[in-house]
């Protein structure tokens, strides 16, 4: 008897320590369906409100991101964004990306909130952003220091920032360095610059980036 209950035991703290971290990975999106793998397994297709076997369910999704909750936690996935959920040393907080075909990390990064579509930019000192977004996410952009920054376009406007809060996958940044340029941005994606980079460590293997916040 006391054999099986040992055994009954393992098995229950197996199974929690399954259900205690995920490996997230959004390879397909429509309105309100996203198909995902979980800890390298085979895709599934949720709808909304469905939950995978492993405890990962689809909260929202469009053509663009998808909001998915896992252990109590919400984020939100771009295609081919990949996060890790749990199973880390407490209060780590990571994401995982994947280069696109032409190997730029493409993602879906919430500032203040909204979503929006962002590129990891080494060479960009600021998170920088256009003022669509800018007015999308509430930043009073024209109160800040005012510049002539040159682009592709032309010189045009732009108004260094505060941003209150920016978080990509399970890392959230307060007060981070930004600018707003007027207008919209090439691509109409933002850059993921310096002010936020350089408080995570970064780590690429082959296509696949991990940021692991540092501060």
């Amino acid at each position: 008897m006391l054999r099986a209950f040992r055994a009954i035991f393992l098995l229950f703290l197996s199974a929690s320590g399954l259900a205690a971290a995920a490996d997230i990975n959004v390879v397909a999106l429509t309105a309100g369906k996203a198909v995902v793998t979980v800890n390298g397994g085979k895709p599934q297709t949720l709808a909304l409100g469905q939950v995978t076997p492993e405890g990962v369910k689809l909260i929202s999704a469009d053509s663009e991101s998808a909001v998915i909750e896992f252990g109590g936690k919400r984020r939100t996935l771009g295609m081919g964004q990949r996060i890790s959920l749990g199973g880390g040393p407490v209060g780590a907080q990571r994401a995982t990306l994947t280069a696109d075909a032409g190997g730029h990390f493409i993602t879906v990064v919430v500032i203040n909130g909204i979503s929006m579509k962002f590129m990891v930019d080494t060479g960009a000192s600021l998170v920088t952003l256009g003022s669509v977004d800018a007015r999308r996410a509430g930043i009073r952009y024209r109160s800040g220091e005012k510049a002539m920054l040159q682009t592709a376009s032309g010189t045009v406007p732009a108004y260094r920032v505060k941003l209150d809060t920016v978080r990509l996958g399970d890392i959230t940044l307060n007060n981070v360095d930004g600018v707003v340029v007027e207008g919209k941005l090439a691509g109409e994606l933002g850059l993921l610059g310096l002010s936020f980079l350089n408080r995570v460590d970064m780590q690429r293997d082959g296509v696949t980036m991990t940021l692991t916040r540092r501060y």
